[in-house]
């Protein structure tokens, strides 16, 4: 069963709000369903939670909403199933640039309908894949993340050796009634490529879900020593080692985060971390 050390979880929760909008990932650590993942290799068990997190969409500038109104409008008097198409791949783009992603994986899978392309399948997953990441409700969440994993499934039939895509198949997994899957899938992208930054920190991510904090620890210590300006990683580590009681290591990798990035949000979660600290 998922182990949740009482007190710790909700802190989490509560900060990584604050990073939401710069360090989007992590929200997938409060979105998944609670999963148990043991050795990367093992068993899965997963929990229904309840699903918090803050809208992301916001209020789309003024000239972003005309331009939206523009190609909507051209989209729907469009007399040809091409035009329609170009429409609607400009329409995913400006969506997108909103965070508006139900809308704009609806258009970029109009688009990919028509395109047949690589691209755009690549596309419409994209943005299947980041609606499915945002959506609160259970039953969203599968629909999006089946939509996603259809074109995910397609790129990889032509080029298996995609292994952006086939990291993000595997986190749709995770939600899935299959989340072994994922697990597996997040593995082998790391026979494939050792030093993956988005199988680490995926790994990374799950462990502390499950409250595996020396296996997160690991992976996410793999990944900064890889790129140490991955300041997702930077982070979430500071959080293994709050979760895990090392608060010596947690104070020192907080102060570092500060160092790394000047991003009001990331300064005041790791500050909101080391006041907790003292």
């Amino acid at each position: 069963m998922f182990k949740r050390p009482a007190g710790r979880i909700p802190m989490l929760r509560n900060r990584i709000i604050l990073v939401v909008v710069s360090i989007a990932l992590i929200v997938l650590l409060f979105m998944l369903p609670k999963v148990v993942v043991k050795n990367d290799d093992q068993s899965v068990a997963t929990e229904t939670g309840e699903n918090v997190a803050p809208d992301p969409h916001g209020a789309a500038p003024v000239t972003l909403q005309q331009a939206i109104t523009r190609l909507r409008a051209g989209h729907a008097t469009s007399g040809s199933a091409e035009k329609s198409a170009i429409f609607a791949d400009s329409l995913a783009d400006l969506y997108w640039e909103t965070g508006k992603f139900d809308s704009a994986a609806w258009y970029a899978d109009r688009a990919a309908t028509f395109f047949n392309t690589m691209e755009s399948w690549i596309k419409a997953g994209d943005s299947y894949y980041q609606a499915y990441t945002f959506a609160l409700d259970q039953l969203k969440q599968d629909e999006l993340a089946e939509k996603a994993r259809q074109y995910f499934a397609q790129v990889l039939k032509k080029n298996p050796g995609n292994l952006e895509v086939k990291t993000k198949m595997a986190m749709t997994y995770l939600s899935s009634g299959n989340p072994m899957q994922g697990i597996t899938m997040l593995r082998e992208v790391l026979n494939e490529d050792p030093k993956n930054e988005s199988a680490l920190f995926n790994l990374g991510m799950l462990s502390i879900q499950s409250g595996q904090y020396d296996r997160a620890i690991e992976r996410l210590k793999e990944l900064t020593a890889i790129n140490p300006d991955h300041i997702q990683a930077q982070l979430l580590l500071g959080v293994a080692y709050v979760n895990k009681g090392e608060k010596k290591l947690a104070r020192e990798q907080f102060e570092k985060v500060k160092q790394l990035d000047t991003d009001p949000a990331v300064q005041a979660t790791a500050d909101s971390y080391l006041k907790d600290l003292k």
